[in-house]
């Protein structure tokens, strides 16, 4: 049985404190501004959770409150930023629970208001926005701005060259274990960056000493989850070469050399499941055969066209395991990163063939 460094032991609590005092930060404050907007009785209590709700889903707390008399329980999602990811995880892990999900957020913008009060998600947050729909309860506030408190500082490790890196290491288990001059080969992560990203790593409890084995990814599951949400904010938006349009149906028995470019997205998606129907095409593709890749495909710049173009931002295998497609992680980011509800039941589909197995704890 491996024996994990006392040091590490120590570091790793105290990372967990960290996180958490955010996260009661950002409780306490939701908590005491939908008090203030909201006919809540005795605030919100926190229950005991239990350890297991399904595969993919820890939430962070149980709650409960009362409202016009009305016991409401919920599992509760704490999160600094809510993005169009988070929205459609949060739909997927609410499926078949005893109780709904709820967010809590530092800040909801009007414009996710509005789509998670479509998607049926309730939530609260900081500034005093709202949306609880338990009849006869019924509260939606949206447009209150927070505090002027500064931006949240992202961790270098979920920026993109850090985002690079996590995508090699769950797509190449043993990975981590590599020299940090191997780690900048395969990734394409500069040989600097590479132990800053280790270090945070580390830190953040991801990776733990195992002394003579070397070091060891944990937690693969929370840093899978962090990973799809990060990747549309902070690397997606800086691969993007261009849209495109081209003849209709004109990918449906396309093949591409994977060595120069690869199916993502939708299409991929439909390749792997064979349940989603593309309307939006997606390839990933090394740069200088991007001209070569037009004109074989006859597509033509069209800014609202629905071919999208994005660089390769890791260094592909001779021997292509997903033969013209790309990984399934990203197949399955691409579809949240949508932020497109029709996609969900596909997403949901390559969780569970392609990647529990990647993210299960040993």
């Amino acid at each position: 049985m491996f024996l994990i460094t006392e040091h590490y032991k120590n570091m790793n609590k105290t990372m967990y404190r960290v996180n958490r005092n955010i996260e009661e930060e950002i409780f306490q404050l939701a908590a005491e501004a939908l008090r203030k907007n909201a006919p809540l009785q005795n605030g919100i209590e926190t229950l005991e959770l239990q350890p297991a709700l399904k595969p993919g889903l820890r939430p962070d707390r149980l709650i409960r409150m009362f409202m016009h008399g009305k016991e409401l329980k919920y599992y509760a999602e704490i999160k600094a930023t809510v993005t169009k990811a988070q929205k459609l995880l949060l739909l997927l892990n609410r499926e078949e629970l005893q109780y709904p999900i709820f967010l809590i957020a530092r800040h909801v913008n009007t414009e996710m208001a509005e789509e998670l009060r479509k998607a049926g998600i309730e939530f609260i947050d900081t500034a005093g926005n709202a949306f609880i729909n338990q009849p006869p309860v019924y509260i939606f506030i949206k447009g209150n701005r927070p505090q002027e408190t500064g931006q949240a500082l992202v961790k270098r490790a979920f920026k993109a060259a850090g985002l690079r890196m996590i995508f090699g290491f769950i797509c190449n288990p043993g990975l981590e274990k590599k020299t940090y001059r191997e780690i900048a080969a395969i990734t394409g992560v500069a040989l600097g960056t590479v132990d800053w990203i280790m270090k945070e790593l580390k830190e953040l409890g991801f990776l733990i000493d195992m002394d003579k084995y070397g070091l060891k990814l944990t937690q693969k599951e929370i840093l899978f989850q962090r990973w799809v949400t990060a990747y549309p904010e902070q690397l997606r938006p800086k691969q993007i070469l261009g849209r495109y349009r081209g003849e209709h149906g004109w990918w449906q028995r396309k093949r591409l050399d994977p060595l120069r470019a690869q199916w993502g997205g939708e299409v991929a998606a439909e390749r792997l499941t064979h349940y989603l129907k593309p309307q939006l095409i997606t390839i990933y593709a090394a740069a200088q055969y991007l001209n070569q890749l037009l004109l074989d495909n006859r597509l033509k710049t069209d800014i609202a066209g629905d071919v999208e173009i994005l660089e390769r931002f890791w260094k592909p295998a001779e021997k292509q395991q997903h033969e013209d497609m790309v990984h399934p992680l990203l197949v399955y980011a691409d579809l949240l990163a949508t932020g497109n509800q029709r996609n969900l039941e596909t997403a949901k589909m390559i969780y569970e063939q392609h990647i529990v197995r990647l993210i299960r704890e040993d």
